[in-house]
């Protein structure tokens, strides 16, 4: 299991929560809670990932804390408007194929009426 780095505890003001065993003392809400928490820190980490490696977020021309936050918007606009654009493509085919289907349901529907007249 994949404990991630298990330096500070605490940065900016922020609990940095780490997977761990749950302790004997811990009620069901507490033991549910940290899990959950946990759950969703591993749901994010391969997002980060394909962050780095695929909208250049690992390494960061930008000068300063101001280009570091710049780096990391265009990087989740990049990646906001690929998935924007594969639902789009989705929505089209399925939109074109449905056109098709019309058309030579027609055409089949024409060839039936006129064998029975």
């Amino acid at each position: 299991c994949d404990r991630g780095y298990v330096g500070a505890k605490v940065v900016l003001g922020a609990n940095i929560i780490l997977p761990k065993k749950a302790l004997k003392r811990d009620n069901r809400y507490q033991r549910d809670k940290k899990r959950k928490l946990c759950k969703r820190r591993a749901a994010i980490e391969p997002i980060i990932g394909h962050l780095k490696s695929d909208f250049r977020l690992s390494r960061n021309l930008l000068k300063g804390q101001v280009g570091d936050e710049i780096n990391v918007l265009m990087a989740a606009c990049a990646w906001n408007l690929k998935k924007w654009l594969v639902i789009a493509t989705i929505f089209l085919f399925w939109q074109k194929l449905g056109l098709f289907f019309v058309k030579y349901l027609r055409f089949f529907a024409a060839l039936d009426k006129k064998q029975f007249c």
